[in-house]
């Protein structure tokens, strides 16, 4: 009897299920690298060839423990370019008497897959901490989905940080201790990067000759391809980072992209890593003495509550979560979300970074690029394709909820309690953007104001109907309220003389 064991290039763990019972000396596992998946958004170069390196990095380590590995490459002559199409050529060349396969994380490929004509035995992805089932039945009747609760019912369930039933340090989160503005002078630390293997540099010339017109830069690779490179970055975060991370994880400086931020969410959604043992690794880190406990705690959180709750509305919602709107959001994708020319120093830092670098940390997404969508009133679904192509770590089961309802309130408040709008006061306190920017966030309005702050206001000014009974809203709107006429009808004017000029 022979088994088709198919693996995904986001399944890249030796513990996956669909390898959970393999028998070495007569199943195959079948890897694929097709065309479909480099291209249906755009993806930044160096996302694919992190995936593509690590698939074939994978592929090797199995073939030295002995599994019998069909791997179709993307260059190869006969690859028909799809998932289905792949298999399809597979089951012919092995006829197998039965095809297994981990449930794939996101909709759209768990959809093709179930709706091909060869039947496949869809196993759950054991690799989370909250099965799709379990969030299920702790989502049912709310009509709110709120990760703080999520995230205590997670400890609870887990053990991590907590004495007995009560949260270690007597609260279940330290969010109020990690605001604090990097001080001037303060460097964070240079970071553990790889340079390419033989593998990994055959994969970037592959890249960067079929995939040239896409976004992004190969130069800076130094991406973790394998389980080992990925246990040593956990390792740097562990000791190099973490101690400060929680004090610093909201603070943005120019020509330091990277923080103190943990950089393993492309390890983590490829499977080289697993959930469990980062939260184990930064527990251990508090418990013997080597990081504080708002630092872990805040770290904890990141992975345990927001990427486990962020996969369970994912589940709960979809499809129709996608095609919500609830801001009416309709203005075209600005340019400079591509090429980084713009006058706003904050927006050509992120983007210019992102472009080198494909990733931004959480903050940069949520407070420049997110905020700015969100305040413009840019069409959610362009940003969300900007967001899955432009970042290493971007899936659609991760990303789409944290755009569509975190940074775009797109949902109408499912996933987060108000929108996530500031002005520039903000960028300006926890970043030094605003330094040497053509704009000041201290003015308001007129020239040379940030264009931040008359978004901000407009923005409230067009969903007031939809906003104002928001409690967590009622500050700014009892402001606005205060405002006489003139000054509201200026902001407005000057907010739609900025957005009407983004088309040009």
């Amino acid at each position: 009897m022979t088994v088709l064991r198919v693996i995904l290039g986001d399944q890249l763990s030796r513990d996956i299920a669909a390898l959970a019972d393999c028998d070495r000396a007569s199943d195959v596992v079948l890897m694929m690298e097709v065309a479909d998946e480099t291209t249906y958004v755009r993806h930044h170069k160096q996302k694919i060839a992190l995936i593509l390196s690590a698939m074939r990095h994978f592929a090797a380590e199995l073939v030295d423990a002995g599994y019998r590995v069909d791997y179709v490459r993307l260059d190869d002559p006969t690859n028909t370019g799809s998932f289905t199409g792949e298999i399809a050529r597979a089951v012919a060349r092995h006829h197998p008497d039965r095809i297994v396969l981990t449930e794939p994380s996101e909709y759209r490929v768990r959809a093709m897959i179930r709706a091909g004509v060869i039947a496949v035995e869809l196993r759950e992805d054991t690799r989370f901490f909250c099965s799709e089932a379990q969030f299920a039945r702790w989502a049912d009747g709310r009509k709110t989905l709120r990760m703080e609760f999520f995230y205590r019912e997670m400890r609870r369930a887990t053990g991590l940080l907590m004495d007995g039933d009560t949260p270690v340090g007597g609260v279940w989160n330290f969010d109020s201790e990690n605001r604090k503005r990097l001080p001037a002078g303060k460097q964070p630390p240079k970071r553990q990067r790889f340079a390419p293997d033989a593998m990994t540099t055959e994969v970037l010339a592959l890249v960067a000759t079929r995939f040239a017109d896409h976004f992004g830069d190969l130069d800076n690779f130094g991406w973790a391809v394998t389980r080992h490179d990925a246990l040593i970055a956990l390792g740097h975060f562990i000791a190099d980072c973490l101690p400060s991370f929680g004090d610093f994880q909201d603070a943005m400086k120019a020509g330091a992209p990277y923080m103190y931020h943990a950089l393993l969410a492309p390890a983590l959604n490829i499977g080289l890593l697993n959930p469990h043992e980062i939260c184990l690794a930064a527990e251990a880190a508090w418990r013997g003495g080597r990081a504080p406990l708002n630092a872990v705690e805040g770290f904890i959180r990141q992975i345990l509550g927001w990427r486990e709750f962020v996969r369970g509305v994912y589940w709960h919602q979809m499809p129709g979560y996608a095609a919500t709107n609830a801001l009416g959001a309709q203005r075209d994708l600005p340019w400079f979300y591509w090429s980084g020319d713009t006058a706003m120093n904050c927006m050509a830092h992120v983007v210019t970074e992102t472009r080198a670098n494909a990733y931004a940390h959480h903050i940069q997404r949520l407070m420049i690029t997110g905020n700015f969508a969100l305040l413009a009133g840019i069409a959610p679904h362009q940003v969300e394709a900007w967001y899955l192509a432009v970042y290493a770590d971007a899936f659609d089961w991760v990303e789409l909820p944290n755009t569509h309802g975190m940074a775009l309130f797109a949902d109408g408040g499912v996933f987060a309690s108000k929108p996530y709008a500031a002005s520039g006061a903000y960028i300006d306190r926890m970043s030094d953007y605003c330094a040497g920017c053509r704009y000041d966030p201290k003015i308001k309005l007129g020239p040379g104001a940030c264009p931040f702050n008359p978004l901000y206001w407009h923005f409230l000014i067009e969903n007031r109907d939809t906003l104002a009974a928001n409690p967590r809203m009622a500050m700014p709107y009892r402001t606005l309220a205060a405002m006489a006429p003139e000054r509201v009808a200026q902001i407005s004017a000057e907010a739609i003389a900025f957005l009407d000029g983004l088309a040009g």
